[in-house]
């Protein structure tokens, strides 16, 4: 299963499912066919949420944002 880390400290963020890390590739901007690093901020988030998007991954990606305005991650298989 796909493992979500905070690119910056290295913390393991969680388990996420194959079709989370889809919605992800999906949405995000790459800059290569290897990268794996994402950057996510809390309009981003709510954007994702008022389109739908699968709640259980927009939590753990809030809980991992906490109070911050924004989060550098970056996944693993």
């Amino acid at each position: 299963m796909p493992q979500l880390f905070n690119a910056d400290t290295g913390q393991h963020i969680g388990e996420i499912s194959e079709a989370q890390l889809q919605f992800l590739m999906d949405q995000m901007e790459e800059e290569h066919a290897q990268d794996q690093d994402y950057y996510l901020n809390a309009g981003l988030l709510e954007a994702w949420r008022a389109q739908g998007a699968d709640v259980a991954l927009l939590e753990l990606l809030q809980q991992a944002m906490g109070n911050q305005a924004e989060l550098n991650i970056r996944w693993a298989r």
